[in-house]
């Protein structure tokens, strides 16, 4: 009897003591980013280091002014800063659109704030019913909204608009010219993101996750569930059916179903969940970060270079390219001008005799401030004695941006040397150049004096 009571007993379960919790927190570390991201998001068109000026024509890249003339290193940055998020999708997968991207940093935040609200509103109002308390946490949650919507569109339409332009605007409740209309509807639209579509737009709007798809390959980085046969555990299953993984998926996905969802933005938050589960039990989680699908055991014993991404040629081909980007870009705006110098002959007329015997032909003058200083640009003419430019000025001062324009007079005393034609120099430096920006023009004379 005890015999058969032993063969027909469940075979008990050792309980394993419970392990250390995770070093790694992905969703704290992901937060300290959102951080960093946001405050270089309000800081960007403050600082110049990225905005468009869209009323004066004008494109700031890490503190440079450029012109729309310009338009060759204008295009170079931007192309830039579309590689490295090409780049990022093929190596790291959708970190971007969990790590950097604004519409799930502030989409997350207004959730936060949601739940902030509600739990505000249930240890103020105790007394009070479950209608009055939901309509206090909804009026508090779309008060804060309300004023966070009106600092973001601020912030972003200041990427557009000249800050202090538009803070004028703002405080004239300004709701007529193009800057004020556009601020209203920036501020209407980002209400209504964070309050009814926040992560919607992920999934069915933004193409960033689609493209994705397409440039990833077997080694990306993936968020990736591994449980059954291997680690050497046979067909064992640890997975305990706890369903928090999918509880705290902002997505709403089960990342067990396959780690190549489109709404998959591999947060990393399921991996804490995992984790912070199945380490109580005594056993490692099942969900990790891995390079394609290959166990994060295997991984781990990989060198340095490769658990940073670098697995295959066409990785080490993106970093020369990006390094390529990098460095041209540089060049491109160590070697530009920061006052810019336009010197064109006029041939309207060949040549004017002065009343005091001179000669003078006219010349095209344009000098263009590029910087946010004022500064001084000294002309001079070279090859042609006693030359000089009939100039209001000499040195011009420039204000910041500004712009001088004028059709002035090249004069020089006539040279009886049976020439008509003289080969000149004319040059122009700013304050603070290394060297003078010279144009070679001719100077047209009468072979007589007339």
């Amino acid at each position: 009897m005890s015999q058969a009571t032993a063969s027909g007993a469940k075979p008990r379960t050792e309980r394993l003591p419970p392990l250390p919790p995770q070093e790694t927190v992905y969703r704290r570390i992901r937060k300290r980013i959102h951080l960093v991201f946001f405050l270089l998001f309000v800081a960007a068109p403050f600082s110049n280091l990225m905005r468009f000026d869209i009323p004066r024509q004008r494109f700031y890249f890490a503190g440079f002014e450029l012109w729309i003339s310009e338009f060759a290193i204008i295009f170079f940055a931007l192309m830039l800063l579309m590689f490295i998020i090409a780049a990022s999708a093929i190596i790291h997968g959708r970190i971007y659109c969990s790590y950097a991207c604004p519409q799930m940093i502030f989409s997350e935040w207004s959730q936060t704030v949601e739940a902030w609200a509600k739990r505000v509103t249930q240890q103020r109002m105790k007394a009070s019913g479950p209608g009055a308390k939901d309509l206090a946490a909804k009026g508090l949650f779309y008060a804060v909204l309300a004023g966070a919507s009106v600092f973001l569109a601020f912030v972003f339409t200041t990427y557009f608009v000249e800050p202090r332009d538009l803070l004028g605007r703002l405080f004239h409740f300004d709701l007529v010219t193009v800057g004020g209309i556009t601020g209203a509807s920036v501020t209407l639209i980002t209400f209504l993101d964070f309050t009814l579509v926040r992560q919607k737009f992920c999934t069915s709007i933004c193409p960033y996750g689609y493209i994705q798809g397409m440039l990833q390959d077997k080694h990306t980085l993936l968020v990736s569930y591994q449980d059954g046969p291997y680690e050497g555990r046979g067909e064992a299953k640890d997975c305990i059916e706890c369903k928090k993984c999918v509880r705290v998926c902002e997505m709403g996905i089960d990342i067990r179903d396959s780690p190549y969802q489109i709404e998959c933005v591999h947060c990393g938050d399921c991996i804490d969940a995992c984790e912070d589960v199945l380490r109580k039990l005594g056993k490692p989680g099942l969900i990790h970060y891995t390079w394609g699908e290959i166990p994060k055991a295997a991984n781990a014993q990989e060198p340095w270079y490769r658990r940073w991404g670098f697995r295959d040629a066409k990785r080490v081909v993106i970093l020369l390219i990006l390094a390529f980007y990098l460095t041209g870009l540089g060049l491109a705006l160590s070697l530009r001008r920061p006052v810019l110098v336009e010197i064109n002959p006029d041939r309207s007329i060949m040549f004017k005799v002065l009343d005091d015997g001179r000669i003078a032909n006219l010349i095209r003058l344009k000098l263009a401030n590029r910087t946010g200083l004022a500064t001084q640009v000294h002309l001079w003419v070279e090859g042609l004695a006693g030359a000089d430019l009939a100039l209001p000025a000499n040195p011009i001062v420039l204000q910041p941006g500004e712009t001088f324009e004028r059709t002035v007079e090249l004069r020089a005393p006539f040279a009886p040397d049976g020439q008509d034609v003289h080969h000149i120099r004319i040059l122009a430096q700013a304050n603070g150049a290394r060297k003078a920006d010279a144009e070679e023009l001719t100077f047209i004379t009468p072979l007589k004096r007339k």
